[in-house]
């Protein structure tokens, strides 16, 4: 049997290979209340039946402001359970897993209102200037966190995954760029940290399941996070109960990387490695040769695709024959299949 498709156990859950959906926006909430619609019943729940066996939902703002757009998800208030458990129960159905990342946007936000940053540091030239976080509003950020969480849970989710990554709220408190502070918040590496910790320990007070987190390993600027900062975060992440990094890059400046395929596994091997915690891999993984050869030389421990599930739902099964291995057909797809 391949490794790409052997079971993987994080925490009590066991899943059936090791093929993630990346959580990718969708922006395609219609009614500007978060609330999931028919196409992201269709979307996600096609790409269990495709047989990938963790299936991570988008981006979902923990308050609504921080939304990157009106299109987005939201948790942030119990009107918002029912759809995205229809959702879950779905995926369910089709034996995968399923997971939610929960998300502030940060100064990225495009919204009516001005976003909220740790600091009062526009994104780009044509962005909005963020107002600066008081501290009491941190604290909300947090326990708004925990309560996305708490809801989370009564939706049926498997994994929660928190969004420190591509430029938004944590990452930008992650980041010097971004992070001007000059309080608790603000300033040496563990100060900086700071917010991202009482997220993770305020998620561990209400949810014992996997927890994941989302990471940017470098931010491609002068001044910025490089992969070997994430180690010591990585440390910190792992120690304050954070499951797996989801390694991915970028986002924080407006700064386009130069991308070839596979190239950010190198961030989730030498975080794997110089932190001792499991990762994933993402970034043009396209073929089952590919994501193969990742997992068997121990670069990383699920493989995260993205635009590639977009293009084919059913990834898994050409995956599958890539590697002279195979996965079960949906009972209704047996024929062709």
């Amino acid at each position: 049997m391949s490794k790409l498709f052997s079971t993987y156990k994080t925490k009590n859950l066991t899943l059936k290979n090791r093929v993630a959906m990346s959580p990718m926006c969708m922006y395609s909430v219609e009614t500007d209340d978060g609330v999931a619609n028919d196409f992201h019943l269709a979307h996600y729940v096609s790409r269990a039946a495709g047989q990938v066996g963790l299936i991570v939902l988008e981006a979902t703002a923990v308050q609504a402001v921080g939304r990157i757009s009106h299109g987005d998800l939201g948790l942030w208030e119990d009107a918002q359970i029912p759809a995205l458990k229809r959702i879950v129960d779905g995926v369910h159905y089709h034996g995968a897993a399923v997971g939610i990342q929960l998300a502030h946007a940060g100064r990225k936000a495009v919204l009516d209102v001005d976003p909220v940053a740790p600091s009062a540091v526009p994104f780009d030239d044509d962005s909005k200037k963020p107002h600066e976080l008081t501290a009491t509003e941190i604290e909300e950020v947090v326990a708004d966190f925990q309560k996305a969480a708490i809801r989370a849970k009564e939706a049926g989710f498997d994994v929660i995954e928190v969004h420190a990554a591509h430029g938004y709220l944590l990452h930008e408190f992650l980041s010097p760029i971004s992070n001007l502070r000059d309080d608790e918040y603000g300033g040496p590496a563990g100060n900086r940290y700071r917010v991202v910790s009482d997220v993770i320990k305020a998620i561990r007070e209400v949810w014992d399941g996997p927890l994941f987190v989302r990471v940017s390993a470098s931010d491609f600027a002068h001044g910025g996070l490089t992969v070997d900062d994430y180690i010591p975060f990585a440390k910190w992440m792992k120690a304050d109960g954070a499951d797996l990094l989801d390694v991915s890059s970028g986002g924080l400046v407006n700064v386009a990387p130069k991308v070839y395929p596979g190239y950010q596994v190198p961030f989730a091997e030498k975080i794997r490695m110089g932190a001792g915690i499991a990762t994933g891999a993402v970034g043009l993984i396209t073929t089952g040769v590919q994501a193969e050869e990742i997992l068997q030389n121990d670069r990383a421990d699920l493989i995260f695709l993205g635009r590639e599930l977009l293009r084919d739902p059913y990834w898994a099964r050409t995956a599958a024959k890539d590697v002279r291995d195979s996965v079960e057909a949906p009972k209704q797809y047996e024929r062709g299949w």
